[in-house]
């Protein structure tokens, strides 16, 4: 016994331990993701260690966790700690765990906001963009500003993805504080002047979010929109072609305004015998009334319809869907039937899609039927749809229904009231009636074939068949009485309430037909009233009431017993019903003035009731809209604007942002004289620049005295040979050159001649413009490019190394006194000199690498020898051993695309511990990307890189006050980037912050007349981009930095070096 009680007393405690409270040291893992207490703290060890592996495998499970549904707020303290790991697959699963809890969390989401702030700076976009969705998720009104601040950066990023990021911010900023709708609208519309289509359909979205009412902002970008729509992602398609849809509808005419005015003078019955008598009066209204304008289609309207026709072959139904409706809502009625194949084929999707698809084809059908006949078969009933896909198709097939295509619908109708779903059938059997009332060839058939089916053994088939053939039989009474009768036999056993009550309705409202079947109706029905369903009782007092109208002698007493029964019935409505009727059929004293018209009241005639579709009313709703499903206005629906009467300006969309380089307006001088036609305005300014360079390569080979005869015959042939390729580059290049203004002209002819005076030492040549008057030849001077005169006269040349004059030649030295350095920006900007060069070079090649061979560049700020797009850069080779190496030459080169890299000489021969300078030439196309090549000696090949900092890539230019700000008026909107600086006291001064800002970038001083405001001017050596530069102090030391470039990276990369190098003790 002792045995047994010990082991029954250790069972016990095992099931206790099992039923009682769970002990985490011995309870069994389970689940993967199970959320015990001890896997949390497991998982919180693993994100406090220091192995990265650890650290993601706890983050994955993390976000499983979170993925399942599971709540994993608890760890929200070690999770976000980890917000500063330097490996990237972490730092992404981290902002994911954030983004989904940091709007619960938000006190300790708050203490990380300076990490997101720099992780907005981290060179992955994914980590920058998912550093701006955590910051947007905490919901938190005073980091309103900081994201403000982030917004406007990232919307300049570089990465489509994260501008992408920014456009899906601005809905939740707006909606945390409403009053930075003024900001968010201008971050919209730079947004919406993006060219990439990943960022297109976001900002799409924000633009309907916050102000789908600023049409203007669209103008500009319409055609823009129209024609990315293809290449745009599923979801930005939706969302443009709606927003598109709205804008159409307010501002293109109704494309069937002619055909609803020919419908409206159409007569309503054709008759034929009637058409001559119209055409005659219609001769005689045409010759009164003056002929009526054409409807010509705006060229905008066809341009999006053409664009979206395409996309009715997407896989994406919500894209075709909304294709569909852009069609059906601004499309010509000729061509809303491209859009029926593309419908149909969305029938073989999912049924929820179907459910959708349907309902909209639903309402298509009842507006323009004749664009589904083609795929009536598509929809007939299939065994396996639901019973609202199969509702929606006998809504359709009904109201497809034509004289030609009844008589198959009928046949499939006939098959599906076999069916045993119910509901079906009851929807099927009120399909036929609808096809019976609208079509009066088969009404006859349509009533024959529902009084067979009041035999059917299914009594909710005969219920509902009595229904319908009730309200056929108000069209035709007095030719159907069998059927009555037939019917008022079926009262006995059909129980279905709304059957009963249709029964007595027609027996009572045709009693005169069945004199002898409605009295003993009345009896039936009077013996079981207090049984019957309150919509039955109604009727029977009815029928009472009738009948004691038409045949008091038969039926007074039953009429009088049923208003008896009906006095106490529990239901307010009946006894209100039976005391009224009382009133009327039988008064204690007189009848009334209403008694007296008892008859005309209850026996009155009836209209026939009009079966129409339930979705007719639907076309109030867009189509493909919430409000249309559910049939009633939902929450933030807008709808439609209706076409204007008047054409809106069509001149609206051809507005674009003035580009400097996108210019080609040439606007003649006043006092210039006119050419032969056949000469263009490029051809006269490519001969204007050849000139001057004419002249000044003349001035600069007189001046050379020391020279041979034959040196100088050389020069002239490369001159000629130079001068054909300028002529060449400047006519190509003629329609990106920008035209300044009036003033800027007439600023720049009134600077540009004293600094021709003193360059006339030798006769210039003779050109075309030396037969003109004086005053127009000055005109002329100002045309020239003194540019090159400039650099070459009036500034000091930037020292070169001694070793450069073994690469150049003399014959090369001289000629570049008359390239032209400037030929392709205004002539009120003109090409200076560098303030500062930079005599520190960087490594390209260390000795170790190169086995004693060393390289180092510098970036020497001139003008490059190869050509005037090209940023000249100074390699200096050194041999640090004893031997000399040979054959030093650049090798392969990978360059980014259009980038190009001019070669030096090769070097024959470095002898040991000498050292030599060289010169090549790169273009970077205005981009920082580094210049990848090979430095090649006689047996070996070594890979190096230049990489730029943005300010090389520019050359220092001058312009006047006037220019500087015309010219920053063009430059706004998303090529303006600004930011604010402190500026330590020491260094506030005009010279400190020209000098700091000379050795940031390749810029000159621009003269400015306000105290405080310095302004710095440069164009990019590739292209010729504009840079403008302002730095406004204030009285604080604090300034405010504003870059105006087209190039909008390079634009934000100046601002962020701009801040670093004026904030330096």
């Amino acid at each position: 016994m002792s045995n047994g009680g010990g082991s029954y007393n250790a069972q016990n405690d095992s099931r206790a331990g099992s039923t009682g409270e769970p002990d985490l040291g011995t309870e069994p893992t389970g689940g993967f993701f199970s959320a015990d207490y001890k896997k949390h703290d497991d998982l919180k060890q693993m994100l406090d260690s220091n192995k990265d592996n650890l650290k993601l495998e706890a983050m994955k499970r993390i976000v499983g966790m979170v993925a399942k549904g599971k709540d994993a707020s608890d760890l929200f303290a070690a999770v976000v700690k980890n917000v500063v790991s330097k490996n990237i697959e972490v730092k992404k699963l981290v902002y994911v765990y954030l983004v989904r809890y940091a709007e619960e969390q938000q006190d300790l989401a708050l203490l990380s906001i300076a990490t997101f702030q720099r992780a907005l700076k981290d060179p992955n976009q994914l980590i920058r963009a998912s550093a701006l969705r955590v910051l947007s998720s905490i919901r938190v009104p005073v980091i309103v500003p900081i994201m403000m601040l982030a917004l406007k950066d990232s919307v300049v990023d570089m990465s489509p993805y994260v501008r992408k990021t920014a456009a899906h911010a601005i809905p939740k900023l707006y909606s945390l504080d409403p009053e930075q709708k003024d900001q968010l609208i201008q971050v919209i519309e730079k947004l919406l002047a993006d060219k990439t289509t990943l960022v297109v359909g976001s900002a799409v979205m924000a633009f309907e979010e916050l102000c789908p009412d600023r049409v203007d902002l669209i103008h500009k970008n319409y055609r823009k929109l129209c024609n990315l729509l293809v290449d745009v992602e599923e979801w930005g398609q939706v969302v443009i072609i709606n927003m598109l849809t709205r804008y159409a509808r307010t501002q293109f005419l109704d494309p069937n305004q002619q055909d609803v005015i020919a419908d409206e003078d159409k007569n309503f019955y054709g008759d034929e015998d009637e058409k001559d008598s119209e055409e005659e009066e219609e001769d005689e209204e045409k010759e009164k009334t003056p002929p009526k304008k054409p409807y010509m289609m705006d060229p905008d309207h066809r341009l999006l319809l053409r664009n979206t026709k395409p996309l009715l072959q997407s896989r994406n139904a919500a894209v075709v869907m909304a294709v569909a409706q852009l069609y059906h809502h601004i499309a010509p009625k000729s061509e809303v039937g491209l859009v029926a194949k593309a419908l149909v084929r969305l029938l073989r999707s999912h049924r929820e899609i179907q459910h959708v698809v349907l309902s909209n084809v639903a309402t298509l059908t009842t507006i323009r039927k004749g664009m589904f006949e083609p795929y009536l078969k598509s929809f007939f009933v299939r065994p396996s749809d639901p019973i609202h896909v199969r509702t929606l198709k006998l809504e359709i097939l009904t109201n497809l229904a034509t004289e030609t295509s009844i008589s198959t619908i009928l046949r499939e109708f006939q098959t599906y009231v076999t069916s045993s779903d119910k509901d079906f059938v009851a929807a099927t059997i009120q399909a036929i009636g609808r096809c019976a009332s609208s079509i009066s060839e088969v009404t006859e058939t349509c009533l024959n074939g529902l009084v067979g089916l009041l035999s059917n053994r299914n009594e909710y088939v005969v219920a509902e068949s009595v229904v319908v053939i009730k309200k056929l039989l108000q069209m035709q009474p007095d030719s159907h009485s069998e059927i009555i009768q037939h019917m008022a036999k079926l009262a006995d056993t059909i129980t279905v309430p709304m059957a009963r009550a249709s029964i007595l309705w027609m027996v009572g409202e045709y009693s005169d037909r069945v004199p002898k079947i409605a009295p003993d109706l009345l009896r039936k029905m009077a013996k079981n009233f207090i049984n019957e369903e309150d919509i039955v009782k109604l009727q029977i007092l009815n029928l009472a009431a009738k009948l004691c109208i038409t045949n008091p002698k038969q039926t007074k007493l039953l009429c009088q017993y049923v208003l008896n029964l009906a006095k106490y019935d529990q239901n307010y409505d009946i006894r209100d019903r039976a005391r009224f009727i009382r009133q009327l059929v039988s008064p204690a004293g007189e009848k009334g003035a209403l008694g007296k018209h008892a008859k005309k009241i209850f026996l009155a005639s009836k209209p026939a009731p009009v079966l129409d579709s339930s979705f007719k009313d639907r076309d109030q709703w867009q189509l493909g809209s919430l409000s249309h499903m559910i049939n009633q206005q939902a929450s933030g629906y807008s709808p439609l604007p209706d076409f204007p009467a008047a054409a809106p300006d069509p001149t609206v969309r051809n507005v674009e942002v003035p580009m400097p380089w996108a210019e080609k307006t040439h606007k003649k001088k006043a006092g210039k004289p006119k050419k032969e036609a056949f000469y263009s305005d490029e051809e006269e300014e490519s001969e204007s620049e050849s000139d001057s360079e004419e002249s000044s390569s003349s001035s600069s080979e007189s001046g050379s005295e020391s020279e041979s005869e034959d040196d100088s015959k050389s020069e002239s042939g490369s001159d000629k040979d130079k001068k054909s390729d300028e002529e060449a580059e400047s006519s190509s290049s003629s329609s990106s050159e920008s035209e300044s203004s009036s003033e800027s002209e007439s600023d720049s002819e009134s600077e540009s001649e004293p600094d021709t005076k003193p360059q006339k030492k030798a006769p210039p040549p003779k050109t075309k413009s030396s037969t003109k008057p004086k005053k127009e030849a000055k005109q002329e001077v100002s045309l020239l490019d003194l540019d090159d005169i400039d650099v070459s006269s009036t500034s000091a040349p930037v020292p070169a190394p001694a070793s450069a004059l073994d690469v150049l030649s003399p014959s090369l030295a001289s000629d570049l006194q008359g390239l032209s350095i400037n030929d392709k920006t205004d002539t009120a900007i003109s090409v200076t000199t560098p303030m500062f060069v930079s005599t520190t070079s960087h490594e390209l090649l260390h000795r170790m690498t190169g086995e004693g061979l060393s390289a180092n560049y510098r970036f020497t700020r001139g003008t490059c020898i190869y050509s005037t797009s090209m940023v000249p850069v100074e390699l200096t080779f050194t041999n640090h051993t004893d031997s000399p190496v040979s054959n030093i030459r650049i090798g392969d080169k990978k360059l980014q695309a259009g980038m190009t890299l001019q070669e030096f000489p090769e070097i024959p021969s470095l002898p040991g511990g000498g050292s030599m300078s060289v010169s090549i030439g790169i273009d970077f196309k205005d981009t920082i990307q580094p210049a990848n090549f090979q430095i090649c000696t006689q047996d070996r090949k070594y890979n190096v890189s230049i990489k730029p900092p943005v300010g090389e890539l520019f050359q220092a230019v001058t312009m006047a006050e006037a220019d500087f700000t015309a010219q920053q008026s063009k430059l706004t909107g998303m090529n303006e980037n600004s930011g604010k600086v402190s500026i330590p006291s020491q260094h506030n001064n005009s010279k400190t912050i020209t000098a700091r800002m000379s050795e940031l970038a390749n810029v000159a001083p621009v003269p400015s007349s306000q105290d405080g405001i310095y302004r710095f001017a440069g164009k990019t050596v590739s292209g010729g981009t504009l840079l403008l530069i302002t730095v406004k102090v204030g009285e604080d030391n604090s300034a405010s930095i504003t870059v105006n470039c087209e190039l909008m990276a390079i634009c934000s990369m100046l601002v962020k070096e701009v801040k670093q190098k004026l904030s330096l003790a």
